[in-house]
């Protein structure tokens, strides 16, 4: 019974040590930006980042999305190895670590889901001094929803209490106003109307207006001017889930394929797959590709509901929930001949199913997640990219 009652209190005692190690750590950062958000998030980390080093601001960031990385003061990166998965904890660690490069500012994607480890890590571990929240769609309801209201809520816990918010949403900001004015947090909306299509030719990827003009505005806020960040902006590299399209040529057929597995709510692929197909209208054959997880077929099963409101020649599931997604698409009324059951497959074995049903020129659509089977069949298109 001591030795239970010595341990509890060695554990206690460890517990307020760490505590206090962190919140020394963090008073040796000057300012620290924290990006939450349903869709854009690792994008938006990395663009102000880059912008704030581009105005000369010493900036180390870090993202958490398809890929977790470190990025360091001069633009360079490394990846975030998980032994034990994903912990915000990590946020710890990653702040022990700036405040010892006496650095300007701390720029870290949120990594937590749930309302409660949201609210945690924002006002006992991170305590940013300015928070962005990117938008709010109906995604990951099983544990922020049921609804749009709850996620907007949910992550309006990471809102820095009477610090700065920055978003570019526009459907629910007069609820985030709403939950801004309670936390004192002064609250800024921005507009993609103020990023023209010349400033978006300079990307090497396909990335968003509206990320871009969140980004700019952030960097604005710290005295840097439009040119100046996007010069920034252009050389940052982008993260592993922007969405890039290939293009190669297999066997005489013709294939495009884009890698929009970061839009993983029903409501931006809906429209990332629209804007691809408008882009391409001049290929009839588009087949979408969806890429199941076992730890997330509710989002699967979201995205096989909104393929109803979408055109499209083909449907293929795979990964690791193929027939159960496949008889989920049949309940809901999917064309049985459209819908194509893969299992796991490779990026070869992909190709020549669509090889079979059109020889010629086919736009694919890869959704769903960029994890597992996904991310096997983005490194096929990638390493025989003819596009330039």
């Amino acid at each position: 019974m001591i030795g239970l009652f010595i341990g509890l209190l060695l554990l206690i005692g460890f517990g307020i040590y760490e505590f206090l190690q962190s919140q020394k750590n963090r008073n040796k950062i000057p300012m620290i930006i924290h990006i939450n958000g349903t869709r854009g998030k690792s994008s938006v980390t990395r663009l102000i980042a880059a912008g704030l080093r581009a105005g000369g601001k010493k900036t180390i960031a870090k993202t958490t999305g398809s890929a977790p990385v470190l990025i360091f003061e001069n633009g360079s990166e490394t990846p975030i190895v998980r032994h034990f998965g994903a912990n915000i904890k990590e946020q710890i660690k990653i702040m022990k670590f700036a405040a010892k490069r006496n650095i300007d500012i701390l720029v870290l994607e949120c990594m937590a889901v749930t309302p409660e480890y949201q609210w945690v890590t924002q006002h006992e571990i991170v305590q940013a001094d300015i928070g962005v929240i990117t938008n709010s769609r109906p995604d990951h309801l099983d544990v922020m929803g049921p609804g749009l209201r709850n996620v907007t809520l949910s992550l309006c816990n990471t809102i820095p209490k009477n610090g700065t918010l920055f978003t570019s949403e526009k459907k629910v900001f007069p609820l985030m106003k709403k939950e801004s004015d309670k936390c004192g947090a002064k609250i800024f909306q921005s507009d993609e109307s103020t990023v023209t299509s010349e400033d978006m030719k300079h990307f090497t990827y396909i990335e968003h207006k509206e990320n871009v003009a969140l980004s700019l505005d952030v960097c604005k806020y710290f005295d840097i001017g439009k040119d100046v960040a996007l010069s920034g902006m252009y050389k940052a590299i982008p993260d592993v889930g922007a969405m890039e399209i290939y293009q190669t040529t297999h066997q005489n057929m013709k294939l495009h394929f884009v890698h929009a597995f970061a839009a993983n709510d029903p409501e931006s692929t809906e429209f990332v797959i629209n804007s691809v197909k408008e882009m391409y209208s001049h290929i009839e054959n588009v087949a979408v590709v969806l890429s199941t997880r076992a730890d997330r077929i509710f989002r699967s099963e979201q995205l096989i509901e909104m393929m109803q409101n979408v055109h499209y020649s083909q449907f293929y599931l795979i990964g690791e929930q193929t027939n159960t997604m496949y008889s989920y698409a049949l309940k809901h009324n999917l064309p049985k001949e459209k819908v194509i059951d893969c299992g796991w497959s490779s990026g070869e074995e992909l190709v020549k199913r669509i090889k079979n049903i059109n020889p010629q020129e086919t736009l694919i659509l890869g959704i769903g997640n960029i994890g597992g089977n996904g991310g096997l069949i983005v490194k096929y298109f990638k390493e025989r990219n003819e596009n330039v």
